[in-house]
């Protein structure tokens, strides 16, 4: 486990940007206490410093996780941010869409959300801004794209693509059946 060079640490948190913009900044500075990131085994964990100095104690091969997993980086050095972070995203997300129940399960299943499953959006949401996705008891399940701008949503037709899908909570249990 290691700490994130600075071309790691610009990357990650340019992607972060894409989703809560400049609240970046709240995810390093913390009143509650200091909080880094870590490098382990082409993941980036999100924990608190006192805990990273604990798992430094621990062998590198018997290490299997640490904190809230926030990125993977993938093969080709790119990073993919990762559904365990919806939490993060969700509270400091400046932009946001609400969805209708009859299309929440089609998006828990990895499907785009059409207009007709759009229950609310996010003022002045520019098109391809990321954003954390909701249902409508406010409970976040997901984040994606805006494939269309809000002021594009109240005109466009009902089987238009506004939100394409980039990951959601129903991903844990896709990933245990691919895996059995």
């Amino acid at each position: 486990m290691r700490a994130l060079t600075e071309d790691e640490t610009k990357q990650l948190f340019d992607k972060l940007a894409k989703y809560i913009g400049p609240n970046t900044k709240h995810l390093v500075d913390r009143k509650d206490h200091e909080w880094v990131f870590r490098l382990h085994k082409n993941r980036i964990w999100y924990m608190r410093k006192e805990l990273a100095k604990l798992a430094s104690c621990v062998a590198k091969r018997n290490l299997m996780g640490i904190g809230i997993l926030i990125a993977k980086v993938t093969h080709n050095e790119h990073m993919r941010i990762q559904v365990t972070a919806l939490e993060q995203i969700a509270q400091y997300a400046m932009f946001k869409i609400w969805v209708k129940p009859n299309q929440e399960q089609s998006f828990l299943y990895g499907n785009h959300i059409t207009r007709a499953g759009l229950g609310r959006i996010t003022e002045n949401t520019p098109q391809y801004q990321g954003v954390a996705v909701f249902n409508m008891a406010d409970i976040p399940i997901g984040f994606g794209v805006a494939a269309q701008g809000t002021l594009q949503c109240r005109k466009c037709e009902m089987n238009t693509t506004v939100l394409f899908h980039e990951a959601d909570v129903g991903e844990y249990l896709r990933d245990e059946a691919r895996m059995t």
